[in-house]
């Protein structure tokens, strides 16, 4: 399970704490005000940002000692994090090697990655040659080929359109929630989280609250979550 411990980020007059546990496997998705917090959140999981107190723990362990790249930890931003100048080969084969030196095996597996999440026989191609979409499903692709316990989502299919958009999630579901992944999910569109997640982390005045069960928040919800939602 993924423990965020006693903690407290701090960047400048910006305050945000959390002390919860996403169940491994949990898919919770993170809504809340813009501003107020869930990007940093994430950063923070992910080692990019240092809290002022308090840990970050996968299955017991304290990851503040590790570097991003050492966490079991796999983020997919909204720029998508693509190399202009490399192939999606080299884009995605990083995960396996960062230094792009690839056996004949592992360009064999990046090839039928690639064509899981529907890029099949575009290998050579650089993403200035794909749609948004298409960029999409490459930065999925080397999360899938990366095959770390926690995926991060910071809201990668913002800037697609509503069907593009369900189709990368429908994606997230067959290939990360069914391998048994624990996915924290940035969203401003609680339908996303509705359909697509299992529990919710909801941030407001500087506290993100524990998870609830996805029907529960939306049935129950807090006077805090009905400003929120404008239900009121």
């Amino acid at each position: 399970m993924l423990t965020l411990e006693g903690l407290k980020i701090e960047l400048g007059s910006f305050s945000l704490s959390a002390d919860f546990t996403v169940d491994t496997g949990d898919f919770a998705a993170i809504i809340g005000a813009s501003g107020g917090g869930k990007s940093t959140l994430l950063s923070c999981v992910a080692g990019f940002l240092a809290p002022s107190r308090g840990r970050v723990l996968w299955e017991g362990k304290d990851l503040s000692p590790l570097d991003p790249g050492a966490r079991p930890v796999s983020i997919l931003f909204q720029d998508n994090n693509l190399f202009p100048h490399l192939s999606l080969m080299d884009n995605t084969g990083m995960a396996l090697r960062p230094d792009i030196r690839l056996s004949k095996d592992q360009r064999s597996l990046v090839e039928g990655t690639l064509a899981d999440v529907g890029l099949a026989g575009m290998s050579a191609r650089k993403p200035s040659e794909l749609s948004g979409g298409q960029q999409s499903r490459a930065a999925l692709a080397r999360v899938l080929l990366a095959d770390r316990p926690i995926v991060l989502l910071d809201e990668p299919f913002a800037a697609l359109g509503p069907r593009l958009k369900v189709e990368m999630l429908e994606l997230i579901e067959t290939k990360l929630v069914a391998a048994g992944k624990t996915i924290l999910m940035v969203t401003h569109h609680p339908d996303d989280a509705r359909r697509f997640a299992k529990s919710v982390v909801f941030l407001h005045d500087g506290i993100a609250g524990a998870p609830r069960p996805v029907d529960a928040f939306f049935t129950s919800p807090s006077d805090a979550l009905r400003d929120y939602l404008g239900g009121r």
